[in-house]
């Protein structure tokens, strides 16, 4: 794999072969595409050509990026299932963790976690993802591995942290890198696909915590305990892996050949993006991020599908037990509403993909959450309460990937991108502070104050957002349309204009 210069950009085999200049293809305006090597096809024989170069892409990138997310959603949500085989028993020298500990030790991981995940995009365009991801995999791997092995509730609370760290830069880092890969309108299923691995991993994650706490007492430790180490050890081995797995941005991915290499680029060039290129990294694009209303916006619709996410996977299984189910069957009914999940996340990528109405997809699927909380809130019979769980999934996890894509595919220019999928990620994560405190065992067995705060979640910031920003979406569009946004680029050259990214006349966002 070919490394990027520090100083900018070598000239790629494609570049050569091509007879285009080193740095030629960034230096292009949007409208302005590269060479077409299917120069004289036919319209029929480069949409065939075209298909088979985005099903390379697919198969090549997305099964294995899955994998890293569903291990990575497992490690940081298994705390929940070791809960339920004597995690809070055996770290505490006087009898248990007290009430407070357990949440505290939630709550620190989101802590370093959405502290560090503005910075995560710029570290993984610079040390390019064939490097940054399997560095942090290990480095997480590491950290769930001593979880196991602490004695302590002060020893928990410092691997919870230092996991927090490592993981930072994975989930933001791989949509960034998709939306770097991928077309507008095609961008929005593989997020989704992407993302219901951590609906799997909560179906799985159950169904391995049942297996792995028979294991309780093997070597004098206790199943939670095993639940972290074996977990952790996975991830190591995953990690190391991933070093050959994961490939770079398409100007240096070396699975692709320089004639589909040129095709890439030119997908992304005639999507109006500018994703595949080299770009020096300059602070006018971290704050041309931060002035950005929309940053803001998209940060508090995530932070209302995030916050219920982590207090649904966090709590799921204490929930479900809190009805009356032994420990291991609570394990394993926590498995459905995860895969019911899984299948809508898919389902929504798609539809939002095919008809670009990315809000009110989130406005409908946030009303079926809300709906189960409400269910959860109201009902008392452990029927209507299991009941209301499928649909709080079903109205938490498609909100996910839908939000992250709307976001991409609404922010233009290679760093403004990635600082502002980092502060929309890491603001939506920091509320996962709030889904650690909103379960306390005094509310047992009904939950009513945690499941009122995730139905407010939901129809304030995850709602009444995806509404306020469909809105305003649709009438900057409409100024646009009108020419009255053409000032902005009067007097101003090609390279300037696409230098404006998003905010540029011809950009129409997706709403």
């Amino acid at each position: 794999m070919k490394a990027d210069s520090d100083s900018g950009h070598s000239p790629s085999d494609d570049e050569k072969k091509v007879g285009v200049e080193a740095g030629a293809f960034e230096s292009l305006a949007t409208h302005q595409l590269p060479p077409d090597p299917d120069a004289g096809l036919s319209d029929e024989e480069k949409a065939r050509i075209d298909r088979k170069l985005l099903l390379k892409l697919d198969f090549r990138l997305i099964p294995w990026l899955c994998l890293l997310y569903l291990i990575s959603f497992l490690d940081r949500t298994n705390i929940g299932n070791a809960r339920l085989d004597g995690l809070e028993d055996s770290l505490n020298i006087t009898g248990g963790m007290n009430k407070s500990q357990y949440n505290a030790a939630l709550s620190l991981f989101f802590v370093s976690y959405s502290l560090a995940e503005p910075l995560t995009n710029i570290l993984l365009k610079r040390l390019r993802p064939s490097r940054f991801i399997p560095l942090i995999m290990l480095l997480w791997g590491i950290c769930m591995t001593t979880m196991g092995l602490v004695h302590n509730f002060q020893g928990l609370m410092a691997a919870r942290f230092f996991l927090g760290l490592a993981e930072a830069g994975l989930f933001p880092g791989i949509n960034y890198y998709l939306s770097c890969w991928y077309r507008r309108s095609e961008f929005g299923i593989r997020a989704a696909i992407f993302f219901s691995a951590a609906a799997v991993s909560g179906s799985f994650g159950g169904l391995l915590a049942a297996a792995i706490g028979q294991m309780d007492g093997v070597g004098g430790k206790r199943g939670w305990a095993w639940i972290f180490i074996l977990e952790g050890l996975a991830t190591i081995l995953i990690a190391i892996i991933s070093y050959w797995m994961v490939f770079d941005f398409p100007d240096e991915a070396t699975f692709l050949s320089d004639v589909d290499r040129q095709r890439v680029i030119r997908r992304l060039k005639a999507d109006q993006q500018s994703s595949a290129e080299h770009e020096e990294f300059r602070m006018t694009y971290f704050w041309a991020s931060v002035r950005d209303w929309k940053t803001w916006l998209y940060a508090v619709i995530y932070m209302g599908a995030d916050g219920p996410l982590y207090a649904f996977s966090l709590f799921l299984p204490s929930i479900i037990k809190s009805l009356g189910y032994a420990s291991t069957k609570a394990q394993l009914l926590s498995v459905p509403p995860y895969a019911a999940a899984a299948v809508l996340t898919v389902t929504i990528g798609y539809v939002a993909d095919r008809t670009r109405q990315r809000g009110l997809c989130n406005i409908g699927v946030s009303v079926i959450g809300a709906v189960g909380f409400a269910m959860l809130i109201a009902g008392t019979s452990p029927g209507v309460q299991y009941a209301g769980t499928f649909l709080g999934a079903l109205g938490i996890y498609p909100c996910i990937a839908n939000t992250i894509s709307w976001a991409a595919n609404n922010t233009e220019g290679v760093y403004k991108r990635g600082v502002t999928l980092g502060f929309v990620i890491g603001w939506g994560n920091l509320n996962g502070v709030v889904s650690s405190n909103i379960y306390q065992r005094k509310d047992m067995p009904l939950y009513r104050p945690g499941h009122s705060v995730v139905f407010a979640y939901l129809l304030l910031f995850l709602t009444g957002g995806s509404s306020l920003m469909t809105m305003l979406l649709r009438q900057e569009n409409t100024r646009r349309r009108a020419g009255e946004r053409d000032y902005l680029i009067e007097g101003k050259d090609e390279k300037e204009i696409e230098a404006l990214g998003d905010v540029r006349p011809g950009f129409y966002y997706t709403t």
